[in-house]
């Protein structure tokens, strides 16, 4: 991994905006005799690199070796300082923190009373924003202050404070486990994947509803709602009930679209929504309500109807256009789609200190897919090896695995069959070790190690035969998971048929859509 990627410092400095920059300078000299200390003579070297280089900075400036990670350290905290002072990074979170901060500071020097007024305005905003978190440390304040001083604010007080402190953590609790569900049942679909078996099944299907807490849907706050529709959408995905997928992903959406106010608090949550909705409409291939949908985002992105920041303008690029490559794949536009690409480039290139390396690689597989929907076999290759040989995927095994059975496919139609014997002795022995040798893959690998054992003649046989084999298991509750990363059934009709993969999803697309 390059010095660029692990130095956060480099990356912090990297992320910054020119008014940010500017900001960090004027707040820097406010302190007085900043300018010329080592911090700043670090910030304005690292601004001009376009790599971390360590060596440089001992060579341009007054640091010492052994002063270099203090220096480092300061110039982080300091520059997190600007930020948190900048006006575009406040949020009704950090607002509300803020008027915390200084409520606490009011009970501190004994000024109980104007502590309690700040406590009691925040507290409102707190609760109409359903921040039950920092709501509930409001009220624990207020309840020291009404303990330890007399100031007859209220005759039922104590009991006021009782009953809502008593509620929101009851709140608190239940949204709680249902993160906590959530976020366990998201860390298995990236461990484990899709369920492989009827065993696998049962086991997440006995954990899910020994997890899941009892609950009247009516009385659930929004963000108790947003976590037990992920809590469930995470469950079908693992399931692969992807109608279900379907259900709680507009479920999700749904609760920015009746509580606008959402897309300002939780932007990524509400990207996400989106994006798992047009995921699962991609996966049950409901074209048409996905291409309203992706309207929809690129309406909702380019009208900055929710909170834009660096992370969520990375975050919406990231959804955007891979559902625009999904579009090309749903209607089987392959010619389109692969003029697509240069532009797809382009912006991975413009946010790559932004991207984690997983969403790199889903871009490669996606790109190397199209290339191979477009007959060209060799760009198709380049891609998946690109993905092949990262030593640094250490999630989604089923991406490292699909890359290689696609790896041999397109192999093979490229007649680059002189190393294909070794491929797929490779292939086998890596899907064995990954434990994702399933049914599917299995007949896939038998037949391209039988082809050079069939006459020319009997070549369209044995594609027949294949597609009669494994059209069986396109539904199959545990396989047909290996045809939403290959349509290896419509490679194995246009090569019976003799038309180009393009055509044949181009005519499914067509009557699906009538």
């Amino acid at each position: 991994m390059s010095m660029e990627k692990k130095d956060s410092l480099f990356l912090l400095v990297k992320s910054l905006s020119k008014s940010e920059k500017r900001q960090f300078k004027l707040y820097a000299g406010r302190l007085g005799g900043n300018s010329e200390k080592n911090f700043m003579a670090l910030f304005s070297l690292i601004d001009k690199m376009d790599d971390f280089d360590e060596s440089l900075i001992l060579s341009k400036t007054n640091i010492k070796k052994q002063q270099i990670s203090n220096s480092k350290a300061h110039l982080y905290k300091q520059i997190l300082v600007s930020l948190r002072l900048n006006p575009f990074h406040k949020n009704t979170k950090s607002q509300i923190r803020e008027q915390l901060d200084f409520a606490t500071i009011l009970y501190n020097k004994g000024l109980h009373k104007q502590s309690l007024k700040i406590l009691d305005k925040v507290k409102n905003i707190a609760l109409q924003n359903e921040e039950n978190s920092l709501a509930f440390e409001i009220v624990e304040l207020e309840k020291t202050i009404e303990s330890q001083y007399i100031t007859r604010s209220m005759i039922t007080r104590a009991d006021d404070l009782i009953a809502q402190s008593s509620l929101l953590s009851s709140r608190n609790t239940m949204l709680s486990r249902l993160s906590n569900l959530s976020l366990q049942l998201y860390s298995l679909l990236l461990k484990k994947g899709y369920v492989r078996s009827d065993q696998d099944y049962q086991n997440i299907k006995e954990y899910f509803e020994t997890n899941l807490p009892e609950y009247n849907i009516s009385n659930l706050g929004v963000k108790e709602k947003l976590f037990l529709y992920k809590a469930y959408l995470w469950y079908n995905f693992i399931t692969q009930d992807f109608v279900s997928c379907y259900k709680y992903s507009q479920k999700w959406v749904d609760l920015f679209y009746y509580n606008p106010y959402l897309k300002k608090t939780n932007p990524v949550f509400y990207l996400k929504g989106i994006n798992y909705l047009l995921e699962s409409l991609f996966l049950i291939q409901h074209r048409s309500k996905f291409r309203s949908t992706l309207n929809y985002l690129e309406t909702e992105i380019e009208q900055h109807n929710f909170l834009l920041n660096e992370n969520t303008e990375s975050l919406a690029f990231l959804n955007l256009y891979l559902n625009k490559v999904n579009l090309f794949f749903l209607e089987g536009k392959f010619s389109m789609g692969v003029n697509f690409i240069p532009e797809v480039l382009d912006q991975l290139e413009l946010y790559k200190r932004k991207i984690d390396e997983h969403h790199v690689m889903v871009f490669y597989y996606k790109i190397a897919s199209m290339y191979f929907g477009n007959a060209n076999y060799e760009k198709c290759i380049f891609y998946l090896e690109k993905i092949i040989k990262n030593k640094e995927l250490k999630m989604r095994e089923d991406l490292l695995c699909f890359s290689r059975i696609l790896n041999l496919v397109a192999h093979y139609e490229a007649g680059l069959d002189q190393n294909l014997e070794a491929l797929i002795r490779s292939t086998y022995k890596f899907l064995i070790k990954m434990n994702e040798l399933h049914i599917v893959q299995r007949k896939i690998i038998t037949f391209l190690r039988g082809l050079s054992n069939i006459y020319p003649h009997d070549l369209k046989n044995a594609f027949i035969k294949l597609h009669d084999e494994l059209k069986t298991y396109e539904n199959h509750p545990y396989e047909k998971r290996a045809f939403m990363f290959l349509d290896i059934i419509s490679w194995l009709e246009s090569n019976i048929e003799n038309v180009s993969v393009e055509s044949i999803i181009k005519r499914k697309a067509l009557l699906m859509d009538r």
